[in-house]
């Protein structure tokens, strides 16, 4: 079920499978990237892990659990409608016996979209409800619309930021103190390009045909770029993460004692949010 909201030029468009984005137009114009063949989605929400951990196993509770998609299971997953007012949308998946085959925690996870203040926020709220903490992690994925095979456009960091990743146990700098990373498909060969405990609480992707997507992400601690290398995949992806990959943290089997995990108390609630604005300069 796919429900669209417009407010003056603004719309967005958001389906309850996977309590997804499917679209953000301004003036007409589409910022969204439309799930095309060089990547079948378009914005993902990422619970209860980002990414996966090593051979999708882990342990709860002290028994071994297989999570068997990327990023778990809420962006396959069918939400209920559960609020909805002229300028906003609000989709919840709770747990049931799917979901604790993988993941053992009682749950309600909801997802709003709401027109505001020339932007779109977007929202995540965890509960658990059940008697015991619970331990996730949290992202977006957003994909934008973006032409980067001409080497003009690029990502600016609201701040300075040093960036690396390491290959083959090599550090391989990508920013070194600087706000601007220009995009090209080579620049993704080592895959995603994140950034743990950012300087900047917003990127801005600068397309080369002079718009704009600004994220806006207050409440994480990890922001990632990321594109397909597909030359069809005319896309970046600006996407804010409550933290580093739950790979990260594979030392640790047991998901209790990740360090990177949120860890929910029983009955209470985490919210997550990030804010959305396109135009054109």
């Amino acid at each position: 079920m796919e429900i669209t909201r417009t407010v003056e030029n603004l719309s967005f468009a958001a389906d309850s499978h996977g309590a997804e984005l499917h679209s953000i137009k301004l003036d007409g114009e589409e910022y969204l990237w439309q799930c095309g063949s060089a990547w079948k989605r378009y914005a993902p929400i990422l619970f209860p892990f980002i990414c996966s951990p090593n051979d999708s196993k882990y342990f709860a509770f002290g028994r071994q659990y297989f999570m068997p998609s990327n990023h778990g299971f809420a962006r396959d997953s069918e939400f209920e409608l559960a609020n909805q007012s002229e300028t906003a949308v609000e989709f919840e998946l709770c747990s049931d016996e799917k979901t604790r085959a993988v993941y053992p925690y009682d749950f309600s996870l909801r997802v709003s979209y709401e027109i505001k203040d020339g932007g779109i926020e977007v929202k995540n709220t965890v509960e658990n409800l059940g008697l015991t903490a619970m331990y996730f992690y949290l992202g977006g994925h957003p994909a934008f619309m973006c032409d980067i095979n001409e080497g003009k456009s690029y990502v600016e960091y609201e701040k300075d930021e040093r960036i690396t990743q390491t290959i083959d146990g090599r550090e391989l700098v990508v920013l070194d103190g600087e706000r601007r990373l220009l995009l090209t498909r080579e620049r993704f060969k080592n895959d995603v390009i994140m950034k743990d405990h950012p300087n900047s609480r917003a990127v801005t992707l600068v397309k080369s045909d002079g718009g704009y997507v600004r994220l806006e992400f207050d409440d994480s601690d990890c922001i990632a770029v990321w594109t397909a290398l597909d030359d069809e995949a005319q896309f970046i992806c600006l996407e804010p993460w409550t933290s580093v990959p739950v790979y990260a943290d594979d030392e640790y089997p047991n998901l209790e004692d990740k360090p990177h995990a949120i860890k929910l108390e029983a009955k209470e609630s985490y919210t997550y949010k990030y804010f959305i604005k396109v135009g054109r300069q």
